[in-house]
């Protein structure tokens, strides 16, 4: 059985969305149970026999400050659901609520991985191969030395390798351009570093990649920034909403529009499908000694089962582990200089 915690307060909607989200999600995994967390009046009419509920009195909200999240809210929703994991009673948790908070509540309450000095936030970006490009990171480093940017590859292709089944996924560094001299000092050494754990064989790094080919799934991961890879994924979000604000503006216009529109109809649902983020739903925090999975705050309930099922799968497929044999096999590229030329 794999046994996952629920922050069943966090994000906008809360209960409203995370207890029918959860029942969907435990009718479709016999093999999962699940550790619902949150205040007793908001679950007290929930009810499945393979959940467990767990009483918060605390509640951390979108808006709160870290210092808030962390040191006074000691017995928020969030903080109780990522502490079953460290206590071994969860083998991951899942919060759709304030993404700073989780990152400093999970990496306060579950340390680091030896070798990696900052947690990064991996998602995925629908692409034009029908798939999903992962990034990372997602917006919990804004500021990254090269180094970092190595640690996140190193993160990024054991999670993809779990999760995808990908034996050795594609590395690419988001860089202005394809060629090696291009970019700024830091970027210029992360690629210089990644080239030499594509050498050495410990990445498949495929050299520079720029933001559309993110979309074009010209990788399978894509390593950054995380003040870049937020734009990015709000930029994916967006053009997720364009296209689903297209469908509805052209069935009310005119009558000969909406004969065109129906003609397109299976068209335009299957590209509004794919670049649909809530089927990409969940975001892995990298880096912790355990497993925590960010929803996306707006999530509605098919988006918080697809993270349920994210947290699921990687729960089930050992990715904490697994992350750790890479790092220890990368270990000395992690600390190693870089020669300059």
């Amino acid at each position: 059985m794999i046994t996952i915690a629920v922050d069943c307060m966090g994000g906008d909607h809360g209960p409203k969305v995370t207890l029918p989200a959860c029942t969907q999600f435990l009718d479709a995994h016999p093999q999962a149970r699940l550790v619902m967390v949150g205040l007793p009046e908001a679950l007290s009419g929930f009810s499945h026999p393979r959940a467990t509920v767990v009483a918060a009195s605390e509640v951390v909200t979108m808006d709160d400050p870290l210092e808030i999240a962390l040191r006074r809210k000691k017995d928020s929703s969030m903080r109780i659901a990522v502490q079953q994991v460290k206590d071994g009673a969860a083998q991951a948790a899942v919060s759709a609520g304030n993404t700073g908070a989780l990152m400093a509540i999970s990496r306060y309450v579950l340390k680091t991985l030896d070798g990696i000095e900052r947690p990064a936030i991996a998602g995925q970006i629908p692409n034009a191969t029908g798939g999903a490009t992962t990034v990372l990171d997602l917006g919990a480093n804004v500021d990254c030395s090269a180094e970092h940017l190595l640690q996140f590859a190193v993160m990024g292709s054991a999670l993809v390798s779990v999760l995808n089944d990908v034996e050795s996924p594609s590395v690419g560094l988001l860089n202005i351009g394809e060629e090696a001299i291009k970019g700024n000092e830091v970027i210029k050494r992360a690629g210089e570093l990644l080239r030499s754990a594509g050498n050495s064989g410990d990445l498949n790094f495929y050299g520079n990649v720029e933001g559309n080919d993110i979309f074009k799934g010209v990788v399978d991961i894509v390593v950054c920034d995380g003040f870049v890879g937020n734009v990015a994924l709000k930029t994916s979000e967006g053009l997720a909403s364009m296209i689903s604000g297209f469908l509805k503006a052209e069935f009310s216009k005119n009558i000969f529009t909406k004969l065109a529109a129906v003609a397109a109809y299976s068209v335009l649902s299957a590209l509004k499908r794919r670049v649909d983020h809530r089927r990409y739903n969940g975001a892995a925090l990298l880096g912790l000694r355990g497993l925590v999975f960010k929803s996306h705050g707006s999530a509605d309930q098919l988006a918080f089962v697809n993270a349920l099922n994210r947290a699921y799968d990687a729960a089930r497929n050992n990715l904490l582990d697994r992350v750790q044999v890479r790092i220890a096999k990368a270990a000395a590229l992690l600390t190693a200089p870089v020669a300059t030329s």
